[in-house]
C-alpha cells in the first residue's frame, strides 16, 4: 500500500517528503516543476506499542510497520488537459492507494504562490477539479469500450458499463467518487481504472512556526472543509520538520522542546496516513524480534498469517492471540497462558488492531 503526496507547486511537498523520509531538507524553489519523476520513500510508522511489548519480551531487534510514500510533482490548473505535464503526473497518482494533499497555510513573500495568493480552499478546489476532470475523461473513454463489448452479450461488460454510468452521473454533479457507494460487483468492475477521486484523502496543512498546532484561520478553513467530507487534517511545519530531520537523534528532543512539541509532527502524519490507507498492525513477539505487521482493517487471521509467508495462509490451522493489556498485566506469555487469557482463533477470526499472535500451520 502506498500514499501519494500531491499539491500545487510551491506548497512544500518536496520539503515535507524529504523530512518524512529523513533524506534532508529541500530548499523552496520559485518554479513549478522541481519534481519531474515521482520520488519514492519507505517510512516507518511510529508505534509506542513496540516499545511496551519489548519491555516485557526483550528481543534482539524491533521492526516497525512501514508505508510507501510517493512525492508527485505539483499539479496546476489545466493538468487534466495536459498543462504542466499534467497527464504524466496524474498517471502517477493513479498508481497510489491514498492521497496526502499538502495545502499551503503560511504566508511567505519569498516563496511565490502559483496563483499569486495564499488561499487553501481554492488550492483544494483546484486539485479536486483536476482529478474529477481526469476521472471523467477516463470513464467516458472506458464507457465506449464497455458498450461495444456489451453488445455481444458479455455480462461483465454490461455490469462495467452500468458502474461507469453511475460514476459519471456522480461526477457530473461535481461530487468526488470517494463519496459514491458501490456494491462489491460494481467496485470490482471498475477497480482497474485507478480512479483518482475514489481514493481516500488526508489533508496536510503546511503551517509556519507560529502556528504549529494548526489553530490559525487558514488551517481552520481546511479543517472545516475536511469535516464536511469525512477527511482528517494534520498540521505540519515542513520547514521545521526538515530541520529536525537533519539533526542527530540525540539532538532532536532538545529542538522539539524548544518549540513546544512533544514529538515530531511527522510522527502524527505517518500514523494518520496509515489509518487513511485503511491499515492496522498486529504484532509477533519473541527473543529474535518484536515486529509490527501491516494488514488491512477487516483482514482475517489466515490473511494476516499470509503477510508473514504465503505458506502460512495456505496451511493455516489456528492463531493464538493475546493483547498488550494482557501482557502488561501478567508480564509474560507463560503467565498469560496459565491465566487462560491466550485465545485460540480460527479461520474466520477478524484481526484486531494490536493483536499479538502466534500462527500454527501445516507446510
Amino acid at each position: 500500500m502506498e500514499a501519494g503526496i500531491v499539491g500545487l507547486p510551491n506548497v512544500g511537498k518536496s520539503t515535507l517528503f524529504n523530512a518524512i523520509t529523513s533524506s534532508g531538507a529541500a530548499q523552496a524553489a520559485n518554479y513549478p516543476f522541481c519534481t519531474i519523476e515521482p520520488n519514492e520513500g519507505i517510512v516507518s510508522v511510529p508505534d509506542d506499542r513496540l516499545r511496551r511489548i519489548s519491555a516485557l519480551i526483550v528481543p534482539k531487534k524491533l521492526v516497525p510497520a512501514v508505508l510507501k510514500l510517493v512525492d508527485i510533482a505539483g499539479i496546476v490548473k489545466g493538468a487534466s488537459e495536459g498543462e504542466g505535464l499534467g497527464n504524466k503526473f496524474l498517471s502517477h497518482i493513479r498508481q497510489v492507494d491514498a492521497i496526502l494533499q499538502v495545502v499551503r497555510c503560511f504566508e511567505d513573500p519569498d516563496v511565490i504562490h502559483v496563483s499569486g495568493k495564499v488561499d487553501p480552499l481554492s488550492d483544494i478546489d483546484t486539485i479536486e477539479t483536476e482529478l474529477m476532470l481526469a476521472d471523467l475523461e477516463a470513464l467516458e473513454t472506458s464507457l465506449q469500450k464497455a458498450n461495444r463489448t456489451a453488445k455481444s452479450g458479455d455480462k461483465e461488460a454490461k455490469l462495467r458499463a452500468a458502474a461507469i454510468e453511475k460514476c459519471l452521473a456522480h461526477l457530473s454533479a461535481e461530487l468526488p467518487l470517494r463519496k459514491l457507494v458501490l456494491d462489491d460487483a460494481e467496485a470490482k468492475a471498475i477497480a482497474s481504472f485507478g480512479l483518482l477521486t475514489a481514493k481516500p484523502i488526508l489533508f496536510v496543512a503546511n503551517v509556519d512556526e507560529t502556528d504549529l498546532e494548526g489553530k490559525g484561520p487558514l488551517v481552520m478553513k481546511v479543517r472545516e472543509h475536511a469535516a464536511k467530507i469525512g477527511a482528517s487534517v494534520v498540521p505540519v511545519c515542513a520547514k521545521l520538520e526538515a530541520e529536525i530531520a537533519e539533526l542527530e537523534e540525540s539532538e532532536r528532543g532538545e529542538m522539539l522542546a524548544s518549540v513546544g512539541l512533544a514529538q515530531p509532527a511527522l510522527t502524527v502524519l505517518a500514523q494518520e496516513a496509515y489509518r487513511t490507507l485503511g491499515l492496522q498492525s498486529y504484532f509477533t513477539a519473541g527473543e529474535k524480534e518484536v515486529r509490527a505487521w501491516t494488514v488491512p482493517v477487516g483482514a482475517t487471521a489466515p490473511q494476516a498469517a499470509g503477510v508473514i509467508h504465503t505458506d502460512f495462509e495456505k496451511g493455516f490451522i489456528r492463531a493464538e492471540v493475546y493483547t498488550l493489556a494482557d501482557l502488561e498485566t501478567y508480564k509474560s506469555e507463560k503467565e498469560i497462558r496459565a491465566a487462560g487469557k491466550l485465545r485460540v482463533e480460527g479461520k474466520s477470526y477478524i484481526m484486531q488492531d494490536g493483536d499479538i499472535c502466534h500462527f500454527l500451520f501445516n507446510t
